[in-house]
């Protein structure tokens, strides 16, 4: 007989983008961490600055779930893996509730919340609307009847008299339980830029023990978690993660991984950190902006983040840019997405002004007023390289400010890209030696190769190191 697991979970949803979500999912992360209760943050899509903000406000890793990225049984398994250890789990969409990929709403937040039968909790601006608001939250759901609507909070409500008129009616026309009111701020508690929130490393004080202030001063904790608690319970026993999504034990020779993290690039989904040390690797962190040279590793992964920002002290720190550089001429496997990119060019352009970088990759990039590429990237690969099987298909996403302005003409393009915009129209992830440098952003859980075949790679010019020899272009053909 199947036992079933009480795994109380809720989904916080929002009519669109800036409802306020983000808020009310970090103030309800801190506050029921300070009651004592195991709370499992999760992501609904890629986002990494919202992932890092949920992990502070948890104090548990934040996974992301994002059905483009992963499989439906991976992401099932990741989400039960997970959530199974906790006492409440909060999953924060992305958009609005029923914004997709397409007409149908694929990838969508709604979606989400039905293959995981999880109840959803709407976060809803009530600037300037009253009655209003009560029509929209109908919409919402009559849409699909299949999403388990359970109740609203109101962000950004005026005063009293507002906030009475717009309980009375909601709950008198939709039957949802009106959780919390929200008042208007003087100011956002996490300010925002072009990507979304900031990192907690530009702010000087923690905001999130205010957030969770003012979540328990304005919204119903009980009710929320009565909300969750209505989810089934679970017969299932999920796998060990890097188990279902297709890989297996190692048995490759131990090997070190640099991974560059630091105000610059700080950009690494979990799950990718560990399936590199599943499939036999040590991570080693290091900083671009900190240390003088490349720590003694056998590879090097150099994430999103944004260097943009840091430019002028990347810039200064050259024995670190000259001993990136050394290394991927001596045929170091490195791996870099986006801002690692950037880093790795000759240049970086910013409000006008260009930056020395590590000058390892034959580009240069400047950063742009309008993002120049910003969406889910499919590709196949095109070029023999130390990371993908040749002719394998790929799936990431993209969200770049920046651009290559000129590119040699010998450069070596890896991806074909079928979706998304990449370096140039057409392509991404430039080759140089055994380094593949581009704006597309993978998860491992997608691609179960790339930690195996990252290692695999460490482990060759590991060994061509102990023998005192250079280590040569390694090439994977296809599998």
């Amino acid at each position: 007989m199947s036992v079933v697991h009480s795994c109380p979970r809720v989904l916080i949803a929002g009519l669109g983008g800036g409802s306020g979500k983000t808020i009310v999912s970090l103030g309800l992360a801190r506050a029921f961490s300070e009651q004592g209760h195991r709370v499992q943050t999760f992501k609904k899509g890629p986002d990494y600055i919202d992932a890092k903000w949920l992990t502070l406000a948890s104090h548990t890793i934040t996974s992301n779930l994002d059905p483009f990225l992963l499989p439906s049984p991976v992401l099932q398994n990741l989400f039960w893996y997970r959530a199974l250890q906790a006492d409440i789990s909060l999953i924060e969409g992305n958009r609005g509730l029923y914004d997709g990929k397409d007409v149908a709403g694929t990838y969508s937040s709604a979606e989400l919340a039905k293959v995981l039968q999880c109840p959803v909790l709407i976060v809803a601006d009530c600037t300037k609307v009253s009655r209003t608001m009560a029509a929209l939250l109908l919409g919402l759901c009559v849409f699909d009847p299949e999403v388990n609507i359970q109740g609203v909070v109101l962000n950004r409500a005026a005063g009293r008299r507002h906030q009475t008129v717009l309980r009375q009616t909601i709950e008198q026309y939709t039957g949802l339980r009106v959780v919390g009111i929200l008042p208007k701020l003087q100011t956002n508690p996490i300010p925002e830029r072009n990507m979304g929130l900031v990192a907690e490393t530009e702010l000087e004080t923690d905001p999130l023990d205010g957030l969770s202030v003012l979540v328990r001063d304005h919204v119903d904790l009980d009710t929320v978690w009565g909300v969750a608690a209505t989810a089934p319970g679970s017969t299932i026993s999920p796998e060990p993660i890097f188990f279902h999504s297709g890989a297996h034990p190692t048995t490759m020779p131990m090997v070190r991984i640099g991974v560059a993290r630091d105000a610059a690039l700080w950009f690494y989904y979990q799950e990718n950190l560990d399936a590199l040390r599943h499939a036999g690797a040590e991570i080693v962190e290091f900083s671009l902006l900190d240390d003088a040279t490349v720590p003694e590793v056998h590879a090097l992964y150099l994430g999103g983040g944004f260097p943009e920002i840091m430019a002028k002290m990347l810039a200064e720190n050259i024995s670190m840019k000259k001993s990136i550089r050394s290394h991927i001429e001596q045929g170091m496997p490195t791996y870099a997405e986006c801002g690692g990119l950037m880093y790795l060019g000759r240049a970086l352009e910013y409000n006008g002004v260009s930056y020395s970088m590590a000058d390892a990759v034959p580009v240069a990039t400047r950063v742009c007023a309008k993002p120049q590429g910003h969406g889910y990237v499919r590709a196949m690969i095109q070029t023999a390289n130390p990371f993908f099987s040749l002719g394998s298909a790929l799936t990431g996403h993209e969200f770049h400010y920046s651009h290559c302005p000129e590119l040699p003409p010998s450069a070596e393009f890896v991806f074909s890209m079928v979706r998304g915009q990449g370096i140039a129209q057409g392509v991404d992830g430039i080759l140089y030696r055994n380094c593949l440098a581009g704006y597309v952003h993978i998860h491992a859980l997608g691609h179960a190769e790339w930690a195996y075949n990252f290692v695999a790679a460490a482990a060759q010019y590991k060994d061509c190191v102990q023998q005192g020899v250079r280590c040569g272009d390694i090439r994977l053909q296809g599998g």
